[in-house]
């Protein structure tokens, strides 16, 4: 018999104002990947204060809570706690002013675009109240707080030996929030994001005076061509049926508009949801570089350089069906909904599940403003995507609304929980 949903989400209305203002407080102070020291404090203290034994520095920033209140089944939950190099524009009052320093050495602004301030919070929110809620289950709960998952936090955690210091969990549960209508969450069975590849590419030209270009090899020439080249990656070597992305997100050269740099650097992202399609398209981005590099009359090849690579996150079929029934129940009814295909953002949460060896299930739960899909058909969306005018996630723009955003990401990972954790012989049916 699993636990009462209704059990374990008693008293959830006496924790929304702290949790809105946690979430609040958190947004307005975003810390980068591996610098999330002001947020995994927070988390410690709070996790301690509900009775948690609690790890902290666990792969360099990550905090690691264990609650466990008699025998039965073992349960991971996670959410991620790193922000972006992104300079806020939201205008909200409590918008993100900071900036931090990236592994770059240079100073960037800061800002919770991917809404892993809100994970923490509904996060907190569920380790609340299975602490005060202990009447209603049996079991043992890993509540992970991740550090860096927009470079690769989770393998830095199981690097530093999370499967052999922390109870071994039965399943996996994640969820991300996303710009869909608030209250209403989505899933799969299967994959249910793309892997992703990310790609350092150094062009080397030869410089020289702005005025006399034909004395040159010009890397910002290069690179341009470079970046019309890959265009034409997923639209002639990709096939319809199939699904990949190839950005060129970041392009740097030269100081001063008269004089030829000698080098000009790339950061490329590649996305795919198979290994023979992930072959293909990092083996056409390395082909065009280097072709285009001769076909300048580059004095020397380009340096190319992996980096930040996501497998694809994988959900396992039956414990998503018992997750998508549970979160059915748990909301309002035609407020769940099924993913018609893989989704080309990438998570590294499955890195759990696989180190593992379990199932694992990760979700989308909605943080936009009802108000703004007021003439939309929720199945529109699935079937044609979110509307440009939204501010999706990564953008200067995204911020979830609190309510009933807060609400629905705690009781979407209690109802979850709720399937593997025990009952107890007191708990209404």
């Amino acid at each position: 018999m699993t636990a009462s949903v209704t059990s374990l989400l008693s008293g959830l209305n006496g924790e929304l104002p702290g949790l809105r203002d946690l979430y609040k407080d958190l947004h307005a102070n975003p810390e980068l990947s591996f610098q999330e020291v002001r947020t995994a404090g927070i988390v410690a203290a709070r996790l301690r204060e509900q009775g948690w034994d609690v790890t902290e520095g666990v792969g360099k920033t990550g905090v690691v809570g264990v609650l466990t209140e008699g025998d039965g089944p073992v349960v991971l939950l996670r959410a991620d706690m790193d922000a972006l190099p992104v300079k806020e524009e939201t205008g909200l009052p409590y918008a993100s002013t900071r900036t931090g320093v990236d592994a770059e050495g240079n100073e960037v602004p800061v800002m919770h675009a991917c809404g892993h301030d809100m994970h923490v919070t509904c996060l907190l929110g569920a380790t609340a109240l299975l602490a005060a809620n202990r009447h209603a289950w049996r079991g043992t709960v890993v509540a992970v707080f991740q550090p860096a998952e927009e470079i690769g936090g989770a393998p830095a955690m199981i690097d530093d030996g999370f499967l052999e210091r922390f109870p071994r969990a039965e399943v996996c549960l994640g969820q991300h929030v996303g710009p869909v209508p608030a209250g209403f969450v989505a899933t799969r069975p299967g994959p249910v994001m793309a892997a992703s590849d990310s790609v350092r590419v150094r062009l080397f030209g030869r410089g020289g005076h702005g005025s006399t270009p034909e004395a040159t090899v010009d890397p910002v020439v290069m690179a341009a061509a470079v970046v019309m080249r890959l265009q034409t990656v997923v639209s002639r070597e990709v096939g319809a049926a199939q699904q990949a992305v190839v950005t060129v997100g970041s392009i740097h050269s030269g100081t001063k508009e008269n004089i030829i740099p000698d080098t000009a650097d790339l950061r490329i992202n590649i996305r795919s949801t198979t290994p023979a399609v992930r072959e293909r398209v990092l083996e056409a981005v390395k082909r065009i570089v280097r072709a285009e590099a001769a076909a300048s009359g580059a004095p020397k090849e380009p340096e190319i350089t992996d980096f930040n690579a996501f497998p694809v996150t994988v959900n396992d079929h039956e414990a998503t069906a018992t997750v998508q029934a549970a979160l059915t129940r748990a909301l309002e009814e035609g407020h769940v909904f099924t993913l018609p295909h893989t989704l080309t953002g990438s998570e590294d949460f499955g890195v759990f599940g696989t180190a593992l060896q379990v199932p694992s299930v990760f979700w989308y739960f909605g943080g936009a403003d009802l108000a703004a899909f007021k003439d939309i058909d929720p199945d529109a969306l699935l079937e044609n995507g979110i509307p440009s005018e939204i501010p999706g996630n990564h953008s200067p723009l995204f911020a979830p609304v609190i309510d009933p955003t807060v609400e629905i990401g705690v009781t979407s990972l209690l109802a979850a929980a709720a399937q593997w954790l025990t009952a107890t012989a007191d708990t209404p049916r």
